[in-house]
């Protein structure tokens, strides 16, 4: 049975622990040392709450973007947002109890991987990264990225209005970084996946398919894409990130009832093939941003089963982004 601690259990079973260590001290549930109002404020994220999920160790988000000051984005007119540094992204660490991240490239940056890259090495051993390429990378660029902790490309095309790479890029840069080990990460709505079925099938390296693979709330797994995807998944293809519950939503907060019927049946299908990601700083959200510890939790209606939820937030990630 899982054991769910409220924030006051947690804060009784560690009184201990916080004497010895100094007044205001904590140990997350990861073991890890961070002081009692440092969770309390999260760059980019709503609430105060840690989850009350009992939060795996060597947890993994899998799903976050990393802009830094420290690098210029693209267009030198659109300066760089504050609170989406790792240091800030440290803070959600402690409040949610991961360990293991995956930094994703975020498109202020391009093509241009270096911001990433360092936000990879700030994390170390725990971090893994995912690129975004122009079909004229280098070799030498590639073992660079390699070298540095990339494991995968992400083409996000839902939006063609602000993409940065383009769907006839995916197979010539999938058939490049398939030598490596690496995976193509598509950010594709659901009609795009059904029409570029072929070209999907057809990739020599693994494919996974960003927040839940962007199925219409008003459809949800009625979708033909839900088929396609599920179809992939039985032929060792594919897998699924449960992330973006605020995006693929009508219903919205607390429980995202739509997107939690999605979610529940990719856990049904395949959950050896899932992971789950925060999609931290929430940069679609321009008014209110979401409730981290609560977009956790909702792993606990997504898949009762705690080994389950393990496979998703340890073992299936560790697989995957190869830790």
């Amino acid at each position: 049975m899982n054991k769910i601690f409220s924030r006051r259990q947690f804060l009784a079973g560690t009184a201990s622990a916080s004497l010895a260590l100094g007044a205001g001290t904590l140990l997350n549930g990861c073991g890890v040392l961070v002081k009692s109002g440092d969770a309390d404020r999260v760059p980019n994220s709503s609430g105060t709450e840690r989850p009350r999920m009992n939060v795996p160790a060597n947890a993994c988000d899998a799903h976050i973007h990393i802009a830094d000051p420290r690098f210029a984005a693209v267009n030198a007119n659109a300066p760089i947002s504050a609170g989406m540094t790792v240091d800030d992204y440290r803070k959600l660490q402690a409040r949610n109890g991961t360990v293991r991240t995956v930094v994703i490239q975020p498109k202020v940056y391009g093509t241009n991987n270096d911001c990433t890259l360092d936000a990879v090495k700030q994390l170390g051993s725990q971090g893994r990264g995912i690129a975004v390429l122009h079909p004229d990378v280098t070799d030498a660029e590639l073992q660079r990225l390699h070298a540095g902790g990339i494991r995968g490309i992400r083409f996000s095309v839902w939006n063609p209005d602000n993409a940065v790479a383009s769907i006839d890029m995916i197979e010539p840069l999938a058939v490049r970084i398939s030598e490596l080990g690496w995976h193509v990460q598509l950010h594709m709505s659901g009609d795009q996946i059904v029409d570029n079925q072929a070209l999907i099938g057809r990739l020599p390296a693994p494919v996974v398919f960003d927040h839940m693979g962007r199925l219409p709330p008003s459809q949800g797994t009625a979708h033909p894409a839900f088929a396609v995807i599920a179809k992939l998944i039985e032929r060792d293809k594919a897998w699924v990130k449960l992330a973006g519950a605020y995006l693929n939503t009508e219903i919205g907060p607390p429980a995202y009832a739509d997107s939690t019927r999605v979610a529940k049946a990719w856990v049904d299908v395949a959950p050896e093939r899932l992971v789950w990601g925060s999609d931290w700083p929430h940069v679609t959200e321009k008014t209110e941003k979401p409730d981290d510890a609560q977009l956790l939790d909702l792993l606990l209606a997504w898949a009762p089963d705690e080994a389950v939820r393990k496979g998703i937030l340890v073992d299936n990630p560790a697989r995957l982004y190869q830790f």
